[in-house]
């Protein structure tokens, strides 16, 4: 009991310190690109050297957060793993029953049409790489948003009760980088489709065994063997609207 709310303690203060900090990224970016020339704020990207400097240390977190999804990790629960072998006990059944496929389909048509509207505007000229890139800042606070508070794609799409069972969890870096692919830059491109080859790993492993995937297959996916709980900000957030 000790070792679940600690994990749940850091794993809390991992992503409250994730949001905070992609938050402050979008301000930074928000100031250099805009906010610095029309109120003479000061721009700490202001020259060369520091923008080629932050742009390769954000390039370099988001790789190893990336890289990291590609191998089981104890800070996680099994249930948003579930992609790995290690991470699946069978409950007996071999019913897969409706892990939601088709809201996964409408969610990817919706979200990533659109972006092809975003890109469309940018090859126009009316967005520029500016806009793209604030875009895709957004989508990384958006992105810890789901996770501590509220999901779209769980309410309106997925039905799922939390992120151990979302169907899409591991799409999250290429929505997230998904408008760098109208940005004409090399870090963009790699971010873009090293999330693509994580997505494409989730897709597979989901093909395969879709075993994997579904509460009445997989014993990990019951909230008894979740050790997370961060569904209970969630709750919490419902309980204070009512």
């Amino acid at each position: 009991m000790q070792m679940t709310i600690s994990k749940h303690m850091t794993l809390s203060v991992y992503h409250y310190s994730r949001l905070v900090l992609r938050i402050i990224t979008f301000l930074v970016l928000f100031n250099h690109f805009y906010l610095s020339n029309l109120t003479g704020f000061p721009d700490i990207l202001g020259t060369d050297e520091i923008w080629n400097a932050a742009t390769i240390i954000l390039f370099v977190v988001f790789i190893i957060e990336m890289a990291f999804r590609f191998f089981p990790n104890p800070l996680e629960c099994r249930g948003v793993q579930k992609q790995f072998k290690r991470n699946y006990a069978g409950t007996g059944s071999a019913a897969v029953i409706d892990v939601g496929n088709k809201g996964a389909m409408l969610a990817a048509m919706l979200f990533f049409g659109g972006n092809a509207v975003f890109g469309l505007l940018h090859m126009l000229g009316i967005f520029d790489d500016r806009v793209m890139i604030l875009l895709a800042s957004i989508y990384s606070i958006c992105d810890i948003v789901c996770i501590l508070f509220f999901c779209p794609f769980q309410s309106w799409f997925l039905h799922n009760k939390c992120c151990t069972t979302c169907r899409i969890y591991n799409w999250d870096f290429a929505m997230l980088f998904t408008p760098m692919f109208f940005v004409d830059n090399w870090y963009g491109r790699i971010l873009l489709g090293m999330a693509a080859v994580l997505m494409l790993r989730w897709e597979l492993a989901f093909f395969l065994h879709p075993e994997y995937f579904s509460e009445s297959t997989n014993e990990y996916l019951k909230c008894a063997n979740c050790d997370e709980k961060l569904c209970a900000h969630k709750n919490r957030l419902r309980k204070t609207q009512r």
